[in-house]
């Protein structure tokens, strides 16, 4: 036996490795160091297990420290669980550091916008807390061995940076890789493109089905700032006549500026800034340059470490090399070239790999088939209710549009267009356990690589809905050890019991946030479906008056309104889910408000 020691920003973690014959063992093992995976570890952790996460890259939290610092969110009250304590400690941090009325604390927008470093301290802060956790980086998955008797995971394999190979036996496995590899590697199905419209009856999928996967992208983190300005290097393989089609366009006024904050760029920099006078960069949709490029990504979700790497670098090559042309090719018109050179790689990030994130944005690739296929449907309003589709199984939320840049492109890659793009406002939506647990597959859990169509995940596929999802995983994979059963057999009312315990929303709920006294009580009742019908559909938008950017206040239509006294229509609502959950309460003679009524309920219940 061996002991394999990784230090990475303040947290010393040791793992006891054994020897290839003697597996390690540890309780729950987590492939992929994304914010989901950590939000499973901390769950788990908390609940009395012991957890080894491993990722392959050096560094943890997928793309939350990897550039995607302009998380994708639309209301403040939808932030829960494990996101909503890690941004309000990036909050918190800020705060300490600067001064409540700081610019940049104010920019951080109660740190949901934190520099990729400072997201990174506050996530291996998180986690040092709980000493049953280790991790271990720069350790790519080889192999699975199944117990096909048993429908069980027996053990993975894997080899780190220096070759060495482990082998890592573990009661509950949890795939939370962007791609699903472990997932994969365990044979349980999953699909890679898009359904046709008639599969799942989604207005927003294709005719016919076909093999595209939604574009990636870097996120690059940029400044203007002189004092903290890394200039660009021309990226390996750049030829200039790649990108000579851009010129026409600088001239004709298609394209109007380098940098934009929604559109007429090359480069879409996110407003507010970040801290630090940084910007989180990304693709500028629907625009006549984009940084996604869709007709190269289908390769990657099934492709071999060989072929990732080469699409990684195409896309190092197109989404640096873009603005290296413009920043010195003298063609360039100079009013664009002279905003080009204010810009620049941020000296103190990703100080580790040439200021550049270690991954791409990977917005979708495998999808498990699971218990519950995710569907266009699920987040869409219920008749002509305020809220969508009931779920009683529900163990996260989502509150983010069904958007997706684009599965394919059409044209030539600079003046074309994507096609398969689309963008719709949804309510408020429940995710049920289903979207996480295989359908065999008896000691796996998938918080990421989830079970929905292509339309369905364009709705899910968000850092928050991923890490809630991980807060569930987690909390699943304890109750599954300390009850010896297999995921499938988990009842999600328990799973439900603990994430409300612990501060994680199953239902979106606008005035009852989770330091509330009621938070528990008001989730529980609304797992049984005593929220919905509460309010009518709006005629309008869904969403509530517009804060900043795709920042808004509550969505319409989703409070609770506990001071307000039962009217009869609710009374007679709520008797009818006590007859259907048994509950031994008399509403019929119970006076008191909406609150009253919750509160005795859940104490009675309980």
């Amino acid at each position: 036996m061996r002991t394999l020691i990784l230090l990475s920003f303040c947290l010393l973690t040791t793992v006891q490795v054994h020897a290839k014959d003697s597996p390690t063992k540890t309780d729950v093992l987590i492939y992929g160091a994304t914010p989901a995976g950590i939000a499973a570890a901390l769950n788990a952790a908390r609940d009395g297990q012991s957890v080894v996460m491993i990722t392959q890259y050096q560094q943890i939290g997928g793309l939350v420290t990897n550039g995607l610092s302009n998380t994708d969110f639309h209301t403040f009250e939808g932030l829960t669980g494990t996101f909503g304590q890690f941004s309000n400690r990036v909050h918190e941090y800020y705060v300490q550091k600067l001064g409540e009325e700081h610019e940049d604390v104010k920019n951080a927008l109660r740190g949901t916008r934190g520099e990729p470093h400072i997201n990174r301290k506050i996530f291996h802060e998180m986690l040092s807390e709980e000493k049953s956790i280790s991790i271990l980086t720069q350790t790519r998955l080889v192999e699975v061995l199944l117990n096909r008797a048993k429908n069980k995971i027996q053990l993975a394999e894997f080899t780190d940076h220096s070759g060495q190979k482990h082998q890592f036996q573990a009661q509950i496995f949890i795939d939370a890789t962007y791609e699903g590899d472990l997932m994969a590697a365990a044979k349980v199905p999953y699909r890679v493109g898009r359904e046709g419209r008639n599969e799942f009856g989604e207005s927003l999928a294709p005719e016919s089905a076909d093999d595209q996967v939604q574009g990636y992208n870097f996120r690059f983190v940029m400044t203007q700032n002189p004092e903290n300005r890394v200039p660009l290097e021309a990226p390996q393989g750049y030829d200039a006549e790649m990108f000579a089609p851009v010129i026409p366009l600088l001239k004709d006024g298609t394209i109007k500026t380098v940098f934009c904050s929604r559109k007429g760029g090359l480069y879409k920099a996110h407003l507010p800034p970040l801290p630090n006078q940084k910007h989180d960069i990304n693709d500028v949709s629907r625009n006549a340059v984009r940084l996604s490029l869709p007709q190269i990504n289908n390769a990657w979700p099934d492709g071999d470490e060989a072929t990732r790497q080469e699409i990684f670098d195409k896309h190092l090559q197109h989404n640096i090399g873009l603005l290296y042309f413009v920043q010195t090719d003298p063609r360039v018109p100079k009013v664009f070239q002279e905003e080009a050179n204010t810009w620049g790689w941020c000296k103190d990030e990703f100080q580790q790999t040439g200021h550049i994130p270690e991954q791409l944005y990977i917005r979708e690739a495998r999808r498990m088939v699971g218990q519950h296929i995710y569907t266009q449907q699920d987040c869409l309003n219920e008749n002509e209710d305020a809220r969508a589709r009931f779920h009683p199984n529900s163990i996260a939320i989502g509150e983010y549009s069904l958007n997706c840049h684009g599965t394919g492109h059409e044209g030539p890659m600079i003046g074309g267009k994507h096609t398969g793009e689309f963008y719709m406002a949804t309510p408020p939506y429940q995710v049920p356990y289903g979207v996480i647990c295989p359908k065999e597959m008896q000691n796996l859990l998938v918080p990421v690589a989830v079970s929905a169509s292509h339309v369905g995940f364009c709705s899910l596929r968000l850092e928050p809905i991923w890490t809630g999802l991980g807060d569930a995983a987690g909390t699943a994979a304890a109750l599954a050890i300390k009850t010896g059963q297999p995921v499938q057999s988990i009842k999600p009312r328990d799973i439900q019991r603990t994430l409300h315990q612990h501060q994680t929303a199953t239902i979106y709920v606008s005035d009852v946030p989770t330091d509330h006294p009621d938070f528990a009580a008001v989730q529980w009742w609304g797992s049984l479906g005593g929220l919905h019908g509460l309010e009518k559909k709006p005629s309008g938008s869904p969403r509530g008056k517009h804060r900043l950017g795709q920042y808004y206040e509550y969505y319409l239509g989703h409070n609770v309104k506990l001071d307000q006294p039962l009217d009869s229509e609710t009374r007679q609502r709520w008797k009818e889910i006590c007859v259907e959950y048994e509950l031994p309460i008399n509403i019929d003679n119970f006076k008191g408000t909406r609150g009253d009524f919750i509160r005795h309920a859940n104490q009675t219940s309980n």
